[in-house]
C-alpha cells in the first residue's frame, strides 16, 4: 500500500475530498494538520488512515517529527503534498528531507515561486511577459518607468495570492511605497498589463501530458478588489478558449511538470500595447496547485465531472476516464459584507435558486480576493452568466 502524506488536509475546507479519493484508490492517507481531531469533518475522519495533530504547521520541526513519525510506523512516504499555495515551498522542504521524489523539490523553488525566476521559462514557451525590474533604490526604479513609463505594478516577488500588490501612478507614490515597503522582502516592478486574467487549470500525469484541462476568467483586477475591498466575480469556462489551452500546454513543458493539479494564469490584453494586439495572450504567472477557493467545484460544475477523483486516479494510476457531461459556465459572485444591494441576498437566492450551486459564508482567510458571501450559479450562455453578475453585484 502507498503511503500519501497529506498537510492540513482540513483547510481549505473542500479539500477533504482529495483525501477521500485518494482513500477510495487504496492509498493510506495520513495527515498532518493543526486543527484538533474531534473536531474535523467526519467524512476527512473516515478518508484518514491516521492523524497527527501539531500545534502550528508554521512550526517546521513539529511537522518534520509528524512526517519522520508516519515513516517510523508505516515505512517510505510515496507522495507528500498539501496542494495549497501557502504551503508548497514546505512541501518542497519535506520532500527534499525525506527524499520523497514524487514532487517538486528546494532546488524547483526558484523557477516555480519567483515571478522573476519564472520569466525564462516562458521565454523558453514562446510566450511573451511584461517587462520588469527588481526594485532596487529610487535611481533604478526610474530608470526602468523611463523605459516603460506611469503606471507601473510592484508586487513580492515571491508572494501568494494578490496581497502586499500596488499600482503605482507617479513618482510620489513611487517615493511612498519604497519609504513603506519591507526591506528585508524583494519586490518586482513589472510595466502595467490592460486585460483580463485567463486562466488554465488542469491535472497533469507523470508524463508531463494533460487528463483534465478547463480554465477562468477573472474580468476585474484580484489586486483592485484585495486593495478596495470590493466585490469578487470570475467564471469557469464552458469550454477552454483553444490560444489559452495551447499557452498552457507549452508553460508545463517549459516548466517541466508533472503528476500535478496547475493553475496558470494568463492576460488577455484588452486593448493594443507595447507587448500586443487586443485579444494576445500574454504570461502571468505559474501556481503549481488548484486554483483556490471553491474553484476545484466550480470546475466540477462546469464539467460535470469530479476533479478530486481526477486528481487522486492520476495519483493512484496516471490515467482517469474522460468527462463526457455537459458543459457550462460556472459563475461565482464574491458579496463583501457592509454594502447596499438592489437584490437582498434572500432575493437573489430566490430570483436564481434554479441556477444555484453553492452560497454561504467565504472563509475569513480566503475574503481578501473573494469577498464575504458567495454565490456560485451554472449558466449555459454567457448572457444569462452575466445577467446573474448583474443582479448580483448592482447597489
Amino acid at each position: 500500500m502507498k503511503n500519501f502524506v497529506f498537510i492540513s488536509p482540513n483547510f481549505p475546507t473542500n479539500y477533504w475530498q482529495f483525501c477521500r479519493e485518494l482513500s477510495h484508490n487504496g492509498l493510506r492517507v495520513l495527515g498532518i494538520g493543526d486543527q484538533p481531531y474531534d473536531e474535523l469533518n467526519p467524512a476527512l475522519k473516515d478518508a484518514l488512515h491516521e492523524y497527527y495533530k501539531v500545534s502550528t504547521l508554521e512550526n517546521y520541526d513539529e511537522v518534520y517529527r509528524a512526517v519522520a513519525f508516519f515513516i517510523s510506523k508505516y515505512g517510505r512516504i510515496d507522495w507528500l503534498e498539501s496542494n495549497n499555495e501557502y504551503w508548497l515551498e514546505r512541501d518542497a522542504m519535506l520532500r527534499t528531507d525525506f527524499h520523497i521524489t514524487s514532487g517538486w523539490q528546494v532546488s524547483d523553488l526558484a523557477r516555480i515561486k519567483y515571478k522573476s525566476g519564472m520569466k525564462p521559462y516562458y521565454q523558453q514557451a514562446g510566450i511573451r511577459t511584461a517587462r520588469y525590474h527588481m526594485v532596487d533604490d529610487i535611481e533604478g526604479c526610474k530608470a526602468f518607468i523611463g523605459e516603460v513609463g506611469y503606471p507601473v505594478i510592484v508586487k513580492p516577488d515571491n508572494g501568494v495570492g494578490a496581497s502586499h500588490t500596488y499600482k503605482l501612478d507617479d513618482d510620489g507614490e513611487l517615493q511612498a511605497f519604497l519609504a513603506e515597503k519591507d526591506p528585508a522582502v524583494p519586490y518586482i516592478m513589472e510595466e502595467f498589463v490592460t486585460a483580463e486574467v485567463n486562466s488554465y487549470d488542469a491535472i497533469i500525469d507523470s508524463n508531463g501530458d494533460p487528463i483534465f484541462e478547463t480554465g477562468n476568467v477573472t474580468p476585474d483586477s484580484i489586486m483592485d478588489i484585495v486593495n478596495n475591498n470590493d466585490n469578487s466575480i470570475y467564471y469557469i469556462v464552458k469550454d477552454l478558449a483553444d490560444d489559452v489551452r495551447a499557452a498552457g500546454r507549452a508553460t508545463v513543458k517549459a516548466f517541466g511538470v508533472k503528476s500535478r493539479f496547475v493553475h496558470f494564469e494568463f492576460f488577455r490584453l484588452t486593448k493594443d500595447q507595447p507587448m500586443g494586439k487586443a485579444g494576445d495572450v500574454v504570461a502571468l504567472e505559474v501556481n503549481m496547485r488548484p486554483c483556490g477557493g471553491f474553484s476545484p467545484d466550480m470546475m466540477n460544475f462546469a464539467n460535470s465531472t469530479d476533479v478530486y477523483k481526477i486528481w487522486a486516479d492520476m495519483i493512484a494510476y496516471n490515467t482517469t476516464l474522460k468527462p463526457s457531461g455537459e458543459h457550462n459556465y460556472c459563475a461565482f459572485a464574491g458579496r463583501r459584507d457592509g454594502k447596499n444591494f438592489q437584490l437582498s441576498d434572500d432575493m437573489l437566492m430566490a430570483k436564481y435558486g434554479a441556477q444555484l450551486r453553492m452560497t454561504g459564508r467565504i472563509p475569513d482567510a480566503l475574503s481578501g480576493a473573494m469577498g464575504n458571501r458567495m454565490f456560485v450559479g451554472l449558466f449555459p450562455t454567457e448572457e444569462a452568466m452575466n445577467a446573474f453578475y448583474a443582479d448580483a453585484l448592482k447597489e
